[in-house]
């Protein structure tokens, strides 16, 4: 098979189509400017924390700290000075505490899981949204 030069003139030269190209750049320009949305500046802006002007409470220093401890041979609950054997009591007790600040359940070594579980679900039913567990170490 042979093949054959291309014997095309030389003279002709492909030229690249500017016009059009611009058409597109001037359009996609457009099309960004009008779909982009700006921002508000910053000082327009709301904040994220909200200032509290009110003094503060003698609950807000102290935390509510569920203790969770081994007595003798059972689990107990306790609450500041009481001191609860169940987790129904403890709901109650818990009912009586204001939500706001949340809670801690303080957990020492040697209770056992589901006293833990219990406590933190304990919390939980008592309407708390902020339940932190700790360990009592």
């Amino acid at each position: 098979m042979k093949f054959r030069a291309n014997t095309a003139p030389r003279s002709v030269v492909n030229r690249l189509q500017v016009t059009s190209m611009i058409d597109v750049i001037f359009l996609l320009l457009i099309f960004f400017m009008a779909t982009t949305t700006f921002s508000q500046p910053e000082a327009h802006l709301t904040p994220g924390l909200k200032e509290q002007r009110a003094a503060g409470r003698a609950s807000d220093l102290e935390p509510q700290i569920v203790d969770v401890v081994r007595d003798g041979d059972r689990d107990v609950f306790r609450l500041g000075a009481r001191v609860l054997i169940d987790k129904a009591s403890l709901v109650a007790a818990l009912r009586e505490l204001p939500l706001e600040p949340g809670v801690f359940v303080r957990v020492s070594d040697d209770v056992r899981v589901e006293s833990a579980a219990a406590a933190v679900q304990a919390c939980r039913d008592a309407g708390f949204e902020k339940v932190s567990y700790v360990p009592a170490s």
